[in-house]
């Protein structure tokens, strides 16, 4: 492995110590910043109003209020919430994953005539800011075009628009390119239809990018907040994302953070389980950040 230093210079006392003494003091700085606004976050979460006023650097309560996880989840309301944002986060997830592994396959694979300009249409759209397209988004779901059919206040409109990531279909994409052509024609050679190929060839060997299509899916759809405002207003159905955006006027502060904390948990845990399948699928794919 290539370093900065040679073997010559850390062999010296005065360079192994600057070295080792940079190197922690980057962790600890990456540390602070990756942990600290979760650990304060539960820590206001059992912090009594009164303390946080009068003591708010103090580095944990006197006394912590562990039934504020209690009272968010019963009185708040956010188990119901909760509820809707898995809804929304599966059936999100599920169409990503879908238009990705069919649009990279057709792309890398099948290979139609147009479809290079298809592909830098596609890619074309990762330069549009998403504010721009939201008024248009809008009018789509409010009528769909053929269909006329109003969408608003249904999971269909956040699971629909979900599936035109382009950034999903590059790494598909870029994932089927990297595996061997001989693969492919020797699969046709042996009669495979094009419907085989994609389920008992391809699929079987894309569990790395789909691990992290289906990790970065569901994060993002997690944490979404703007589209969701707009086409739920029903609060019934609204995630918890909107949810705690409404409660803020109402609900005690140390019970607001406390359903924060409850918000934060599922997608951080999610990350720790999965984030080692976003390293070895990314550098399969050959995509760099």
């Amino acid at each position: 492995m290539t370093t900065f230093t040679s073997s010559n210079d850390l062999r010296r006392p005065g360079t192994a110590f600057a070295l080792r003494a940079v190197q922690v003091l980057t962790l600890l700085f990456l540390l602070a910043i990756g942990i600290g606004p979760l650990y304060w976050t539960v820590k206001g979460a059992v912090s009594p109003p009164s303390e946080m006023v009068t003591h708010p650097l103090r580095l944990w309560p006197a006394e912590p209020a562990w039934g504020n996880f209690a009272t968010a989840f019963t009185e708040l309301g956010v188990g119901r919430y909760l509820a809707n944002t898995v809804q929304v986060v599966v059936g999100s997830w599920a169409v990503q994953l879908l238009v990705a592994m069919t649009a990279g396959f057709a792309f890398a694979v099948i290979r139609p005539r147009i479809g290079r300009y298809l592909y830098g249409a596609i890619l074309a759209t990762m330069f549009v800011p998403y504010t721009v397209s939201l008024v248009s988004l809008f009018l789509t779901v409010l009528d769909v075009p053929f269909l006329h059919v109003n969408l608003l206040d249904t999971y269909w409109a956040i699971w629909l628009p979900a599936g035109a990531n382009a950034f999903n279909v590059l790494l598909a994409t870029r994932f089927f390119e990297a595996l061997p052509q001989e693969l492919y024609d020797a699969a046709k050679v042996d009669g495979a239809s094009t419907w085989q190929l994609l389920t008992r060839i391809v699929l079987p060997m894309s569990r790395p990018v789909i691990a992290v299509i289906s990790l970065l899916a569901i994060m993002h759809s997690w944490k979404e907040f703007i589209w969701p405002l707009v086409v739920i207003s029903d609060p019934t159905l609204q995630p918890i994302s909107v949810a705690l955006a409404n409660l803020v006027d109402s609900a005690p502060l140390d019970v607001l953070i406390a359903a924060m904390a409850m918000a934060l948990a599922p997608p951080v845990l999610v990350f720790l389980v999965l984030q080692r399948y976003v390293v070895a699928g990314l550098g399969f794919t050959g995509v760099k950040g």
